[in-house]
């Protein structure tokens, strides 16, 4: 069963996954407008859940209550929506898909144990991306299925293609550069997405 979050919701819990941004970098991440973001993040503040740090860094975090109304938001979402199962088996499936990830971004790093990869070799690296593109292609069917119940899901594909389709196009930074849309960076926000939709903590996962 699918339902539309809120956007109360989605500035919550894009600011979980983000950290620490501005509204533009969270409106983009959870598909709404940075004047709806905004309008939400001054309610937010007004209500103790958020707050704006100025200075050589500027954007907006989640107090503690923040958290916690997030997390209350996200087990309030799963039981209206009686989604918990879906997700719980997409995220399995996604869990058996991370240590190829790993592996894959391992090599696109180190052409062994004690070689880096400095990209000099067109065919080892084009080996490493079709790997990266096989893996994905495996990955789409869960991304069918999130999307299927729960409506916010659908930003990560977009994010996902772009990044594959710029190291396709010889832009190796979009494989698993930080601080940008790289295939690794949107990779780890699913993750962490999943991980705080169920509840789970990273520290516990696969414990159980």
């Amino acid at each position: 069963m699918s339902g539309e979050s809120s956007a109360r919701l989605l500035v919550l819990h894009g600011l979980r996954l983000k950290g620490f941004c501005e509204a533009p970098g969270v409106a983009t991440l959870v598909g709404l407008s940075e004047a709806d973001v905004t309008a939400q993040l001054e309610r937010l503040q007004s209500e103790g859940l958020v707050l704006h740090r100025d200075g050589r860094l500027t954007g907006w975090a989640l107090t503690p209550a923040g958290r916690a109304a997030q997390e209350t938001a996200l087990k309030d979402e799963l039981d209206a929506t009686g989604a918990r199962d879906d997700i719980l088996g997409a995220y399995k499936r996604f869990l058996d898909l991370n240590t190829d990830l790993l592996t894959i971004c391992t090599a696109w790093q180190m052409k062994n144990e004690t070689t880096l990869n400095d990209h000099a070799d067109a065919a080892y690296d084009a080996g490493v991306i079709d790997q990266l593109r096989a893996l994905h292609g495996k990955l789409e069917p869960i991304l069918d299925d999130l999307e299927a119940t729960l409506p916010r899901f659908h930003g990560y594909r977009p994010r996902f293609c772009a990044a594959l389709a710029n190291v396709g196009a010889g832009d190796i930074d979009w494989f698993a550069k930080p601080l940008i849309d790289s295939y690794h960076t949107v990779w780890f926000q699913l993750h962490e997405d999943l991980l705080t939709t169920l509840g789970i903590e990273r520290s516990q996962e696969g414990t159980s």
